[in-house]
């Protein structure tokens, strides 16, 4: 069955409410400014979502924190909006890129996971034909170690954007869009220490500074192709697959 982002669950975003002034005006006074300079217009630039990391092994022991700082590039973040917009005014009124994304998440744990299993008859119908075959002759090349470290836990995914996005027709007159996702994940798999590429990591050290986490920071690329021509299923299929340090 391919990918199809219509039946993948949606994730839903819980609102706080602001606090009362009459029980503490200190507070009532900041989210005030707080509301008066959200009005303000916002920056060509977006302010990258940073998710933050713990782990508790020991009651006694508070462990690292890791946070994850995206750096958009503005050109690609600008030119995907307008993508975006085109693929709803022309090709799909209902396409939303949260949707897409959720589902896009859900697929890139389920692949990544059957390929670190070599589990390649499972993955026909979610990826293309042409990369499953590069896949399998990479994977298969692996040592253990790497190959455990595509694995990609849902709860483990610190920061995901889109890298790119295409819209494109065949010689036949028919409609494609693909869209690049890229990812940010922790391992456990014993790998040395590196810093993705348009990333920062930032760690903080909580008790003993001289315990080490074993957590690794990887980075992926997942491409998302779509054939938009009448009459066609509305199914989702990988087109490329690149796992950073690891399918080199």
């Amino acid at each position: 069955m391919a990918l199809s982002a219509r039946h993948w669950s949606l994730a839903r975003l819980a609102l706080s409410t602001l606090p009362s002034a009459h029980t503490n005006p200190a507070i009532a006074r900041t989210a005030q400014r707080c509301l008066r300079a959200s009005s303000r217009p916002p920056a060509l630039t977006p302010l990258p979502r940073a998710r933050g990391y713990s782990t508790e092994r020991d009651p006694q022991q508070r462990s690292k924190k890791v946070v994850v700082v995206g750096i958009p590039n503005p050109f690609i973040w600008a030119r995907t909006k307008i993508y975006f917009f085109l693929i709803r005014a022309y090709f799909d009124q209902d396409f939303t890129f949260d949707e897409f994304a959720t589902g896009a998440k859900q697929a890139f744990v389920q692949v990544s996971t059957m390929l670190s299993q070599c589990n390649f008859d499972e993955l026909k119908d979610l990826v293309s034909k042409e990369a499953l075959e590069e896949l399998e002759e990479k994977c298969s090349a692996l040592p253990v170690n790497r190959r455990e470290a595509l694995a990609a836990d849902l709860d483990e995914i610190m920061y995901s954007t889109p890298g790119d996005v295409g819209i494109y027709y065949d010689n036949q007159g028919r409609k494609f869009v693909s869209i690049i996702m890229r990812y940010w994940y922790l391992t456990d798999a014993d790998l040395p220490d590196e810093t993705p590429e348009g990333t920062k990591v930032f760690q903080v050290v909580f008790g003993n500074e001289s315990s080490k986490d074993s957590k690794r920071l990887l980075t992926a690329n997942y491409e998302f192709r779509r054939e938009f021509t009448q009459g066609v299923e509305p199914n989702w299929t990988i087109t490329r697959i690149q796992h950073f340090k690891l399918l080199e």
